[in-house]
């Protein structure tokens, strides 16, 4: 997954949002109290992911907020399920 955040000790903190963040890159101290929500939740391939960003030294990270499932494989499960079931139960459908 390519990310927007730079991360660098030479440069200052800026939030460019959404084509680019530059930050720090250890977080520090205040960043377990001061991280925000940075954007709304984008998607890519198969995770839902969003950028949190410290107020205080400019800290960022992408947190992956859910995966999302896999419908080929759902469906292939699914119809493993319906198989099975018929097999054993004898039902028809």
């Amino acid at each position: 997954m390519p990310t927007i955040v730079t991360y660098t000790d030479t440069a200052a903190p800026r939030n460019q949002f959404p084509r680019r963040i530059i930050s720090p890159t250890h977080s520090g101290p205040c960043c377990f109290s001061s991280m925000q929500p940075v954007g709304e939740v984008c998607r890519e391939e198969r995770y839902e992911y969003a950028y949190r960003r410290c107020c205080t030294c400019g800290f960022t990270v992408r947190v992956i907020v859910r995966s999302l499932p896999d419908e080929a494989r759902l469906a292939d499960l699914r119809r493993l399920f319906a198989r099975t079931i018929r097999g054993k139960f004898g039902f028809h459908a």
